[in-house]
């Protein structure tokens, strides 16, 4: 079994749209190891997106993940992180694949709806940045 990190984002939450997609993480076979509802500071933002740094959309990105709260959570599957990326769909809504988390939820390319690990390595990682081990009840 393999787990991944999600981040339901402010667009996600603030337009209502978590519970719906709680529900088709759970249609689609994983399992939620861990979820809360949280609000990102600043330093935080910058600290989870310093891969970014050097792009150009860094500050925007961590601008906008303050802007509200945001769901995070640790789902569990064989390849959950594969199977995560091609469930959100593309980045850019208008280029996601139909009956993708993005292109049914997402705002726009910026406000995308939701974040997933690109990695197996970077999954751990960003999982032990919002979750303790005890929150994860021993599973990391």
């Amino acid at each position: 079994m393999e787990q991944t990190l999600i981040i339901l984002k402010p667009d996600a939450v603030r337009n209502k749209h978590v519970g719906n997609i709680i529900a088709r993480i759970e249609k689609e076979g994983f399992n939620i190891v861990a979820l809360k509802k949280i609000t990102l500071k600043d330093k935080d933002a910058k600290k989870f997106y310093a891969v970014h740094k050097e792009r150009p959309f860094y500050k925007d990105l961590c601008k906008f993940m303050t802007t509200g709260p945001v769901v995070v959570a640790v789902l569990e599957a064989p390849g959950a992180v594969e199977k995560w990326r091609k469930l959100i769909g593309a980045t850019d809504p208008a280029q996601a694949e139909a009956n993708t988390i993005r292109k049914l939820y997402a705002e726009s390319k910026e406000a995308n709806a939701v974040h997933g690990s690109d990695s197996e390595k970077n999954a751990k990682g960003e999982i032990k940045f919002f979750f303790k081990a005890a929150e994860l009840k021993g599973k990391l």
